[in-house]
């Protein structure tokens, strides 16, 4: 499926401390699409989820972002999460002292604005999207990524990103450190989050999570550049040869 153009990167260039890490990057993520990007680790995987979502780290040096027919890179990073870019980190921070329940709600309010529920529907909507990803009432009252274990970490990242319904989602490594029930819990959270008009980008060095959800495309970077793009078969063709033989398609 195919539909309204979420994201296009064209010809993108990224550097840190004048070593250029992106070397013309070439990107378009429509609606109801799910994109997979692996390659192995040193890339350029995460420092493309950076720069979309404007880590002041990073240097465009090159190129152009455009989000929804806007320049991305001119707006801020609080900017860019309002108007509906959601990033799950590969390392999310705790906050101590912050409960997940009054950060669930805030941040619903902060990113939906004028569209977030009032209070009744708002806990009628978290009950239903925590049903759905198995997590316990009890939940709500810990403080945010405090103390969590992994598969806890990846399932409040899916439990936000189906509360704050992005238009745009970013998700690096999320697979990362999972059992396979665990798997299977965030794997269909991300399924409902892109049924609509979400455009989703996994970023992931291994098929496993694509077993559970199905990509509509797969690229392979490699040392800053996308040397292949395919279909699911992509995704187990690496799994099986690695990604040797696509090295010899870098310049």
């Amino acid at each position: 499926m195919s539909g309204e153009t979420i994201l296009r990167v064209s010809n993108l260039h990224v550097s840190i401390d004048d070593t250029e890490i992106l070397r013309g990057v070439d990107l378009e993520i429509c609606a109801g699409e799910i994109h997979a990007l692996m390659g192995r680790n040193g890339s350029g995987k995460s420092t493309l989820a950076n720069v979309l979502m404007g880590h002041p780290d990073f240097e465009i040096t090159k190129g152009s972002i455009e989000y929804l027919g806007e320049d991305l890179t001119e707006m801020e990073p609080w900017e860019r999460a309002r108007a509906g870019v959601f990033l799950s980190f590969q390392y999310p921070q705790s906050v101590p002292g912050l409960q997940v329940g009054n950060f669930l709600r805030k941040s619903v309010q902060a990113i939906r604005g004028e569209n977030a529920p009032g209070a009744r529907d708002f806990r009628t909507e978290l009950n239903a999207v925590m049903a759905q990803l198995n997590v316990d009432k009890q939940f709500l009252g810990r403080y945010v990524n405090d103390g969590f274990s992994g598969g806890e970490k990846k399932r409040f990242e899916i439990l936000q990103l189906l509360l704050n319904k992005p238009r745009l989602a970013v998700l690096d490594e999320t697979d990362s450190g999972l059992d396979i029930d665990a798997l299977q819990t965030v794997a269909k959270g991300i399924n409902a989050a892109t049924s609509g008009d979400t455009g989703c980008l996994i970023i992931t060095h291994y098929q496993r999570i694509l077993d559970h959800v199905k990509p509509t495309h797969v690229h392979i970077l490699i040392e800053g550049r996308l040397v292949r793009t395919g279909g699911a078969d992509l995704a187990v063709a690496v799994e099986e040869k690695g990604y040797e033989w696509l090295s010899v398609e870098v310049d």
